[in-house]
């Protein structure tokens, strides 16, 4: 997820185990999802776009996704 460019639509292929995993399923992005890379920001922190709702991943976090872009 940390390389993405602005404007791409991803699939997430994977997501890190354990609370933070759970936290993007409540959220309602899971493994095998379609959102947009809505903005990245100063520092590496990447937007995500799902439906009408917008979700800032940090950039450490952001190296722990895997996604492939369509």
């Amino acid at each position: 997820l940390d390389r993405t460019k602005k404007g791409n639509s991803i699939v997430v292929l994977n997501l890190p185990q354990g609370e933070l995993k759970s936290q993007f399923i409540r959220l309602g992005i899971t493994e095998g999802s379609m959102v947009k890379v809505y903005e990245r920001l100063p520092g590496g922190t990447v937007v995500l776009q799902k439906n009408r709702q917008e979700i800032a991943v940090g950039s450490d976090l952001a190296k722990k996704i895997k996604v492939v872009v369509q």
